[in-house]
């Protein structure tokens, strides 16, 4: 498998050359590159943009065809013959449009239904939460901002208005199965993993216990669960970073814990699509976490206390508004 770690290219390639038996494997080839968001731009050839989990998507395909039996390799390019970067975004949008128009289908049905004085608020409650799951999996891999994926984010906010009235339903505890774990990530932690260490203590997993690892080819044990490596069971999904995928799945809907997400988000991916005030000042300390301490238990000690003093902050609306003392 070609490893790529200095990405200087706007682009990635995963050319593939599958066998004609067994047949399934290239309907879970094709599903596959749908559900990482990858396009066509000939039979055998998708394209991603290039990223650090963009390449751990293609790689994991890769991985996957080459078990089936077919060939696959993944390139950097700067220009694809025939297409204009800005013609390649625009396959992006249309194929991501194409996901969220049968969303905005039912988002239409739902807030009709949402408008009548006599409804069922917890069942329209949990359409909304499924429609919202799906939407999120979608913005996932929408890399270029698809027209539809706005529209359809500003008509689940509409049918959420029209059941502001109703209570709130009681958060979800996390399944049993992640509780009592050791949860199992790479050595050298930062700011992600720190975080999601932190997630994963408060909210997950109290008794969790860590364990950090070399390579990406770890097999895990009974009891043990990935982060933040290489197909783990919980690691960058699209354009998300690990603690936002951990906060989604586990159904974390707490505000503050999406605004932590937001920075942690930033840091992580070295982008500002967030840009909040908290983000420069808590780079600057996960970084002087690092420096300071070898040991991985150390640096997930010291930011965890970081993270404690940040989320109260954050809860109590200090960070955000940007009160000064």
């Amino acid at each position: 498998m070609i490893q790529l770690y200095a990405m200087t290219a706007p682009w990635l390639l995963l050319i593939h050359q599958l066998p004609p038996r067994p047949p399934y494997l290239r309907v879970k080839a094709a599903r596959r590159m749908q559900r990482i968001g990858a396009v066509a731009i000939k039979n055998t050839v998708y394209v991603l943009p290039a990223a650090e989990n963009t390449l751990e998507d293609f790689q994991w395909t890769v991985r996957e065809i080459r078990a089936g039996g077919g060939e696959a390799n993944v390139f950097e390019a700067r220009v694809i013959e025939g297409l204009t970067d800005a013609e390649i975004q625009q396959l992006f949008r249309s194929a991501r449009d194409g996901d969220y128009e049968p969303l905005a289908e039912e988002g239409r049905a739902l807030l009709k239904t949402a408008s009548r004085k006599k409804r069922d608020t917890a069942r329209l409650a949990v359409e909304l939460l499924r429609l919202r799951e799906r939407a999120s999996e979608i913005q996932a891999i929408d890399y270029f901002g698809a027209a539809k994926g706005h529209a359809v984010a500003a008509l689940l906010d509409q049918i959420a208005a029209h059941l502001a009235d109703a209570p709130p339903a009681p958060p979800r505890p996390p399944p049993p199965v992640y509780r009592g774990r050791t949860w199992v990530t790479r050595t050298g932690v930062h700011i992600d993993r720190m975080a999601s260490a932190w997630l994963i203590k408060r909210f997950i997993d109290a008794e969790a216990k860590f364990k950090f690892v070399q390579g990406k080819e770890y097999a895990p044990r009974p009891g043990e669960v990935r982060f933040d490596m290489f197909d783990a069971e919980f690691t960058h999904e699209g354009d998300r970073c690990t603690f936002e995928v951990l906060a989604e799945r586990m159904r974390i809907a707490d505000p503050a814990v999406r605004t932590l997400g937001e920075v942690v988000h930033d840091i992580d991916l070295k982008e500002t699509k967030f840009n909040r005030p908290e983000t420069q000042g808590l780079a600057l300390l996960i970084a002087g976490i690092a420096m300071a301490h070898d040991d991985d238990e150390e640096r997930l000690a010291r930011a965890a206390a970081a993270f404690d003093d940040l989320y109260v902050a954050t809860q109590r609306g200090g960070a955000a508004s940007g009160r000064r003392g």
